[in-house]
């Protein structure tokens, strides 16, 4: 069982605001418009000896609050690297955010659960 590695992953949701410059003015995506988003983060690796898991979802979920309220409740334009807040760059701006702090990372999704969209940045 010790070549075995395991794949871990936790929810998060955050409501925010954005639009999109690249649109024409009278497109209805260059106007404001806010989401309910949904984020999934995976990590892999092999369960530690002592406690058997791969990271602790405590540890996990206090890196996301991090990032969660860089985003919840604002308007992502705004957010330094996120001027263009498509849900491929949201993805990516999270993975890049976390990965130093979580070892293992290897996903992140982003989901607009109302429109029936995700973007996934994976590792490799």
């Amino acid at each position: 069982m010790s070549d075995l590695s395991l794949e871990i992953s936790k929810d998060f949701t955050f409501d925010a605001a954005h639009h999109f410059g690249h649109k024409d003015e009278d497109h209805p995506f260059s106007r404001l418009h806010g989401h309910s988003f949904a984020g999934t983060v995976t990590l892999r690796g092999r369960p530690a000896a002592d406690s058997g898991m791969v990271r602790d979802f405590w540890e996990i979920e206090a890196e996301i609050k991090k990032i969660r309220d860089q985003l919840d409740h604002r308007l992502l334009n705004d957010v330094n690297g996120l001027e263009h807040p498509s849900l491929e760059a949201i993805a990516r701006w999270v993975f890049e955010r976390l990965d130093p702090a979580l070892p293992g990372l290897v996903a992140v999704e982003i989901r607009r659960p109302s429109c029936g969209e995700r973007a996934v940045v994976r590792r490799g």
